[in-house]
């Protein structure tokens, strides 16, 4: 089934039969580690099939659990995690805190130095995916994540990139998983992907929820 998301190429997700378009949003709600992987294993495997650059950041288990359990499941395709030209995989602190504070200006320039090296020989698509719960720690400025979720919707549209990221609903709370509905154009849900009704343009929620962060 295909959810127009863009004008960009079609994008196979890698699970439920979808595919969306390039240049898109998503936020993807889990359970267990079932629901999780089903989405984040077989998205990135997809991508891996098709040269796509994988970006992961796994938090719910370490990083070498993830790769023990992609190279298990895709043994023809072991061998990719370990080229940096295939994955990218970063524990939480590394991607989002590496100096002991959560910046959104930070991200912001990470995220744009690392497109533009993605892009250095030509247009390479990136599949981003990230599992969220580190976000519950006391993490100095991790309150403003929901202003980082809202500013990609500036950075990701026109790009060859789609970033899928991974709430635990039995975890957040529900005022949060509304935020997150907030900021994020496109949802998954028991494995179901749909057009976000509650989603907001980065304007408008950052002028209501925290007008200093606006571009």
């Amino acid at each position: 089934m295909h959810i127009k998301t863009s004008t960009q190429e079609k994008i196979n997700l890698g699970f439920g039969d979808y595919t969306c378009n390039w240049g898109t949003h998503i936020c993807g709600f889990y359970e267990n580690d079932a629901d999780r992987e089903d989405m984040s294993l077989g998205f990135l495997h997809q991508g891996d099939l098709e040269g796509d650059l994988q970006f992961y950041c796994p938090a719910e288990k370490p990083k070498e659990d993830f790769l023990a359990t992609y190279q298990r499941n895709y043994p023809d395709c072991a061998e990719h995690t370990q080229d940096p030209g295939r994955f990218q995989v970063l524990e939480a602190k590394e991607l989002y805190y590496p100096d002991g504070t959560f910046s959104p200006s930070s991200m912001d320039k990470g995220l744009n130095e690392f497109y533009q090296v993605s892009q250095q020989h030509g247009r390479r698509n990136v599949r981003a995916t990230a599992e969220m719960v580190w976000a519950l720690e006391a993490i100095p400025g991790v309150e403003h994540l929901m202003v980082y979720e809202s500013r990609l919707n500036y950075f990701i549209p026109g790009k060859p990139w789609v970033s899928i990221c991974l709430y635990n609903i039995n975890r957040f709370s529900g005022a949060m998983i509304m935020k997150v509905l907030q900021t994020h154009p496109y949802a998954i849900s028991c494995g179901v992907i749909t057009k976000n009704p509650y989603y907001q343009d980065p304007d408008q929620w950052l002028r209501t929820n925290a007008p200093e962060f606006i571009v």
